[in-house]
């Protein structure tokens, strides 16, 4: 089952789940939730990004634009607050840049420059994953630095995008990468209690990990989707039936969930724990 990928090898199938965006994709999303934003500072975030990053370009050949975009959109996802996604559209500004962060305080006030910072901030973090407890110092390091904690869940924002167009770099890199994602971030995500995040970022890292074994849990969980389905249909079903018989005032939401492909690689063929075994 285990067939680790080294550098130079093909991957089963070219693999990025990024498609590009726009602001309008943006807007659209926003208008979409429950929650109050402030749409006018949103897109003059994003026009101050667009200007700022100006001719730079993605490995995928791609505006830079669409990255922060990328990430705005994740944090949409995640239900969180006008300046984070403002921060979202800004946060490679500082490092990337001419702007500085006098700038963005002067046009989107204290709060989004500080979160800035403390993005920049991560990003000159040395990471070191080769050996477990350098990863878990990395960890601490990480969450210690981020006084506000909205400062971690951008950085997560930008890992799943990173993550989501890995394909576009070379092989070496894209092991670096996800081994890294493994080791330091997925764990962090988990910490924060953010399970979608954490399962993305391992699944998308054991991709370029062991892409085979990966394709061969994800062709398996494909034959067993309607077996599957129907399973978790019918256990739902039990679990109502026995709740309508306690009268509840409000009927209880259920819901079932298939575990991710990683989660089923640890399961059944004992994987240790956040990609320890890949060094």
């Amino acid at each position: 089952m285990k067939n680790e990928v080294q550098s130079g090898e093909e991957f089963p199938e070219k693999r990025c789940t990024q498609k590009p965006v726009a602001i309008s994709d943006l807007t659209h999303k926003i208008l979409e939730t429950d929650k109050q934003y402030d749409l006018s500072k949103i897109v003059s975030a994003y026009q101050f990004a667009k200007q700022a990053h100006g001719s730079q370009t993605r490995s995928s050949g791609e505006p830079y634009i669409i990255h922060p975009l990328s990430v705005a959109m994740i944090l949409v996802d995640l239900g969180m607050d006008t300046d984070t996604i403002c921060v979202g559209l800004l946060h490679d500004v500082v490092e990337d840049t001419e702007y500085t962060l006098d700038d963005i305080r002067k046009k989107f006030g204290q709060d989004v420059a500080v979160l800035v910072d403390g993005v920049t901030k991560l990003n000159r973090i040395p990471i070191f994953d080769k050996e477990q407890q350098q990863a878990e110092n990395v960890r601490k390091i990480l969450l210690a630095m981020s006084h506000d904690i909205r400062v971690m869940i951008i950085k997560l924002a930008d890992r799943i995008h990173n993550m989501r167009t890995l394909c576009f770099l070379p092989p070496a890199k894209q092991r670096r990468i996800a081994l890294e994602t493994m080791n330091v971030y997925a764990p962090i995500a988990h910490r924060l209690g953010i399970r979608t995040v954490k399962e993305e970022l391992e699944d998308l890292s054991f991709y370029y990990l062991d892409s085979f074994a990966y394709a061969e849990i994800e062709h398996i969980m494909e034959i067993k989707k309607d077996e599957r389905e129907a399973f978790i249909g019918s256990i739902k079903e039990r679990i109502r039936k026995r709740l309508a018989q306690e009268h509840f005032a409000k009927e209880p939401i259920i819901e079932g969930r298939v575990k991710s492909i990683y989660g089923i690689y640890k399961g059944v063929y004992g994987a240790q724990e956040y990609g320890s075994d890949f060094r």
